[in-house]
């Protein structure tokens, strides 16, 4: 069994590169592989980010859940405390965000808007897309360089704060929390510093203040890690905003974000973290049987419009807490 190593260039003016490890054979064979260059691959993330494992013989979830297991050491996570809907195809496999083809999903580090994440995340393509659907990358650390320091300061200084209406025209509490049972949910929210209110109508509003950058363990590295780009309501399109603004009102908004005390974020500053995102961008095409690895923490994902089928697989390992990262 043996691999080979290669460089994906793109073509953007940031020169970012994508490592790629060539792997031959399948079954028994790649899981021999990953057994014996475990250690190898942990360090290359570290010092990459990302990794291409370019056309694997994968076919099944069964048969990627097996890969990560064997890859990483351990078994994989659950997706708890949810932003974006999506479905457990097996064991601890599941779809990628399923928002509608024609909306392209904004680059985001799981889960950085909570207190746990995972530090490992992979993605297999068993059906690339027609048109389109491209999974664009951007390296964490660089983007944080970008953005001006007068803006992170003030995002560092004050940090961000998510504001969430569950089943307002979003996810349900049900489906974010993975339970039917308030009280769950709200012991979940204590434990973890999360403001909860539940309302007459049994919805649920949570106010939750997280750090807007956070330092990589093993490298020492600062990356930009928080999801206010994302959750903002100027990340949807000018209609968008229009329309949820008559229906629900500012104060009961699906999500929003915030500076950490409440006050409002200027769009112009999120404009230029997006602009930095962009300038960071790194696009390659899926192919049948490709499979990236991430660090979680150094690289940023999202997703590209697209049109047909499209099957690409998520799988996440290595659970991590804020705490111990900043």
């Amino acid at each position: 069994m043996q691999s080979a190593l290669s460089e994906y260039q793109d073509l953007a003016p940031s020169k970012s590169v994508l490592m790629e490890i060539s792997v031959t054979g399948r079954g028994r064979q790649l899981l021999q592989w990953a057994d014996e260059n475990r250690n190898h691959i942990d360090e290359l993330l570290n010092q990459h980010g990302a990794l291409v494992l370019p056309g694997l013989k994968l076919n099944t979830c069964a048969q990627f859940e097996r890969l990560l297991t064997r890859l990483w050491g351990q078994e994989l996570l659950e997706y708890r405390n949810r932003s974006t809907p999506r479905t457990c195809l097996k064991g601890r496999i599941y779809s990628s965000t399923e928002y509608p083809p024609e909306e392209s999903i904004p680059l985001h580090n799981e889960n950085a808007y909570s207190h746990a994440w995972a530090m490992r995340l992979a993605l297999a393509c068993l059906i690339p897309a027609q048109q389109g659907g491209t999974t664009p990358l951007a390296d964490s650390r660089k983007v944080y360089q970008r953005i001006p320091p007068a803006i992170r300061q003030r995002f560092e200084d004050q940090g961000v704060l998510y504001v969430r209406h569950y089943g307002v025209l979003d996810l349900s509490w049900q489906e974010v929390f993975q339970t039917d049972q308030r009280e769950v949910v709200s012991t979940y929210c204590r434990e973890h510093d999360i403001d909860f209110q539940w309302h007459d109508d049994g919805s649920l509003t949570t106010r939750e203040r997280r750090p807007a950058s956070a330092c990589h363990p093993r490298t020492g590295e600062r990356v930009w890690f928080n999801q206010a780009h994302l959750f903002h309501l100027s990340n949807y399109r000018p209609e968008i905003q229009q329309s949820l603004l008559n229906s629900v009102g500012p104060e009961r908004l699906p999500r929003n974000s915030y500076y950490g005390d409440g006050s409002p974020i200027a769009a112009a500053d999120l404009a230029v973290i997006r602009k930095a995102y962009d300038e960071e961008t790194i696009r390659r095409p899926w192919r049948m049987g490709d499979v990236v690895l991430l660090d979680n923490m150094l690289y940023a994902h999202g997703r590209d419009p697209f049109s047909g089928p499209r099957k690409v697989l998520v799988g996440m390992a290595c659970p991590y807490q804020q705490a111990q990262a900043h």
